[in-house]
């Protein structure tokens, strides 16, 4: 089978490179450039979210499945800089070629890490590739709107409407999974500042369960998946979760109840 990547980001206002871009915000402390960076953008633009070009990755959250199973990590370690997490990310496509799964990776996830990986000097041939080293990328690479290595699921069921867009969240909780478990993308920046990486990388993960649950549903609605491999692939993921080190394994599986029998 053909190895399935479903991956999340999380991110940080990049107040490093504020200050390079804002000389006279250089003796202000980390939180004082996040929030004058994001007041000036509200201004500017109406809204909160800094470009993504100043958005540093602090956390890459892999559900791995492959004909060996299915795992859920976090790349790297929480001391790792953010060109190591990126790296790694890449090294994954490079060694794997896998099918790519996101839910608003094409609006958020994959252009942040393309910003940050120019800006790191990180190099990803296999991701970037079209054709020009192997002929096959032409007709099946990750960058192509309408080639399936990279699988937005949010784009896909909205069908590239904006006004279509749904939460990760709210479509978990209503085709039953664990959705998201007291944490959302606002209140990492805070999480950060106060040193609680390992939350902020197991909120990460969570994510890319949901995704992944979310993509199996998707299967099963195209007809790729019949009810007992939709089952399967569903109980694979609660015993994986079940043997996994961590209270937030057994806070999503609480919050996942096993449906009755048919």
């Amino acid at each position: 089978m053909t190895p399935i990547l479903a991956f999340d980001l999380e991110t940080v206002p990049d107040v490093e490179g504020l200050r390079r871009l804002r000389p006279q915000w250089s003796s202000l402390d980390d939180r004082t450039v996040a929030a004058q960076a994001t007041a000036e953008r509200r201004e500017r633009t109406g809204g909160d979210l800094l470009g993504l070009h100043l958005q540093r990755v602090v956390a890459i959250g892999c559900a791995f499945r492959d004909e060996t199973g299915f795992r859920i990590r976090s790349l790297g370690a929480p001391q790792d800089g953010e060109a190591k997490l990126i790296a790694d990310f890449f090294r994954l496509i490079d060694r794997y070629a896998p099918q790519l799964i996101s839910w608003n990776g094409s609006g958020f996830d994959l252009p942040v890490l393309h910003y940050r990986s120019m800006i790191q000097g990180v190099v990803a041939p296999r991701y970037w590739d079209q054709g020009d080293d192997d002929p096959q990328a032409r007709y099946s690479n990750y960058l192509n709107r309408y080639h399936l290595r990279h699988l937005d699921l949010m784009n896909e069921l909205s069908r590239y409407q904006g006004r279509a867009n749904a939460p990760l969240d709210e479509v978990a909780r209503l085709c039953g999974f664990a959705g998201k478990l007291g944490m959302d993308g606002s209140r990492v920046w805070d999480a950060y500042c106060n040193g609680e990486l390992e939350r902020i990388r197991a909120y990460c993960e969570t994510d890319c369960v949901n995704t992944y649950l979310l993509y199996c549903r998707f299967r099963r609605m195209r007809g790729q998946l019949d009810e007992k491999g939709y089952a399967q692939e569903l109980q694979l993921v609660r015993d994986c979760l079940a043997a996994a080190e961590g209270a937030v394994w057994q806070e999503f599986l609480d919050a996942w109840p096993v449906p009755p029998d048919p």
